[in-house]
């Protein structure tokens, strides 16, 4: 009797899911580079400091910028003075301990930084920090 012997398909590898997970990750990297992009706003020069420590951001941070102009903005959004407090005093309610960065360009009248101040400060919220670049080396 003559038996017949079968051998087995060699495996292959399914190239679809691997497909679908590339596209998600590229998807998933594309989107968070364009949040962080709009969070700080390249036209603002932030002032130097020697001393200060190494900026570590914090998960959720809220990035304040106030340009040359006295306009203030966040996430590439322009906001007057009471649309920062609504906005801020919403945030609030939720998490007090809301960590917020002031990117305050070195131009900018320290009368507008102060009153952007009092207006987090009337928000209830108290974690804040201020961004600055090391000194050019010449």
């Amino acid at each position: 009797m003559k038996f017949s012997t079968r051998q087995a398909d060699p495996a292959s590898m399914q190239l679809a899911p691997m497909i679908d997970i590339v596209f998600l990750l590229l998807t998933f990297f594309i989107v968070t580079w364009q949040f962080s992009r709009a969070e700080t706003d390249m036209r603002i020069s932030v002032p130097s400091s020697q001393e200060g420590a190494e900026p570590q951001r914090t998960v959720n941070e809220i990035v304040i910028n106030v340009d040359k102009d006295g306009e203030i903005g966040i996430s590439g959004q322009a906001l007057t003075r009471q649309q920062l407090q609504t906005r801020l005093e919403a945030i609030a309610r939720v998490n007090k301990s809301q960590p917020i960065r002031m990117r305050g360009d070195a131009q900018a009248s320290y009368q507008t930084i102060v009153e952007v101040l009092d207006i987090v400060s009337k928000a209830g919220i108290w974690n804040i920090s201020f961004a600055t670049e090391r000194p050019r080396s010449q």
